[in-house]
């Protein structure tokens, strides 16, 4: 009994991790989405601002101290009320702001 028991819980657990990595991946893809619908086209692709918008609007790249020691607080705000020449992203769901939060984050680890 005691077995099987394990055996069943592994096999749950496994599942689990499954489950969770899925999640993870959906999140990741879906605020790639978002960065490309709503960010890409004065950030970039890889953030560093280098479009002809960005230039124009002198936007700081993702992975820029500057950036990056700002609060998440402040670049939620950011994304949701706008900064700036940025515009606000009232339609953003408080779930993206965060993705897209995480998602300027991660530039600094592809500098």
């Amino acid at each position: 009994m005691k077995k099987k028991l394990s055996w069943t819980m592994s096999i749950g657990l496994m599942f689990m991790g499954v489950s969770l990595t899925t999640t993870a991946a959906q999140a990741d893809n879906a605020a790639e989405a978002t960065y490309k619908a709503k960010c890409q086209m004065c950030h970039g692709p890889d953030g560093k601002g280098e479009t002809p918008t960005g230039k124009a609007m002198k936007v700081k790249d993702f992975a820029s101290e500057d950036v990056q020691k700002m609060s998440d607080a402040d670049l939620s705000a950011a994304i949701s009320a706008g900064k700036g020449k940025m515009p606000a992203f009232k339609t953003l769901t408080p779930e993206q702001v965060k993705d897209l939060v995480a998602y300027v984050r991660a530039f600094a680890k592809k500098k």
